[in-house]
């Protein structure tokens, strides 16, 4: 009994913070969500207005699927450049001096802001930007590429930018974990490298993978200051949406967009956690 106690005790930090800082607002969020509000105040109340204007919303359904545009093409690109940077490091650099070194380096824009990394590209997209100048002088273009800037290209590639450090490190971390005999036992039974890669490799990095698209997935999904910068204001995704209706003092229809953001990244974790077993990583 007294081991159960001290069991107990030994959560109730964990379980005090949790309450504080995730349990609580999160049922206020919900709470709020059903309130009235008008042009000066907010209603306590319970009505259904809320989610009724934000399901049956035709612009409610285009920020969805420009959300998940950006989301798959940012995981898809992050993945084929994680996944490539994680395996030159686990299989082609043998000390761990020079496996640090690489980590150091993939690290560094990490000491700024994202912001700071964001307005970074500006000079180099611009429509007088260095890249649209450098291809004016080597005679490659005529005419400045305007899609370089306030477009989702220019979303997506500050998005692969941001966030392809989240994909590397738990692949790697997954790529470390696997048995260099199981890779020679295949190369000796005439495995090809690519045999050896899709079906020794993949197969075990899975969990990995499963972190990083996690990782990945929520970041963009809840992301609203990449697209507002790098798209001019052009675009709008459902973090852009909640954002502007908290600017317009619209709480209630805010927060019933925050959680049914939250009900559809719980799904989609929900079917990511069928794919690997986390706990192996973790």
């Amino acid at each position: 009994m007294t081991q159960s106690r001290f069991s107990y005790l030994q959560a109730f930090p964990l379980f005090a913070i949790m309450l504080v800082f995730l349990v609580i607002p999160t049922v206020m969020i919900v709470a709020v969500s059903f309130w009235d509000y008008n042009a000066f105040s907010i209603i306590p109340d319970f009505i259904w207005d809320n989610y009724d204007f934000l399901l049956t919303s035709s612009v409610t359904w285009r920020a969805y699927g420009t959300t998940f545009f950006y989301a798959l093409t940012s995981w898809a690109l992050t993945l084929v450049i994680g996944f490539t940077a994680a395996y030159y490091m686990a299989f082609h650099l043998r000390t761990t001096k020079s496996q640090t070194i690489c980590f150091l380096l993939a690290t560094i824009p990490f000491l700024t802001s994202n912001i700071i990394r964001m307005i970074s590209w500006i000079p180099l997209l611009g429509r007088n930007g260095l890249v649209n100048q450098a291809l004016l002088s080597l005679g490659l273009i005529d005419n400045p590429l305007e899609f370089l800037l306030y477009s989702d290209f220019s979303v997506i590639l500050a998005f692969v930018h941001l966030y392809t450090l989240f994909m590397v490190v738990p692949i790697f971390n997954s790529m470390m974990r696997i048995d260099r005999k199981l890779i020679e036992a295949a190369i000796d039974a005439g495995a090809s490298p690519v045999q050896v890669l899709t079906q020794v490799i993949i197969p075990l990095s899975k969990s990995g993978i499963t972190i990083g698209t996690i990782f990945v997935f929520t970041l963009v999904m809840g992301d609203f200051i990449t697209v507002r910068l790098m798209s001019g204001g052009l675009s709008a995704s459902v973090g852009v949406l909640i954002y502007n209706e908290i600017t317009l003092l619209q709480y209630p229809a805010a927060a019933a967009g925050a959680v049914t953001l939250l009900l559809t990244v719980l799904m989609m974790l929900a079917i990511l956690f069928r794919f690997a077993n986390i706990r192996e990583d973790l």
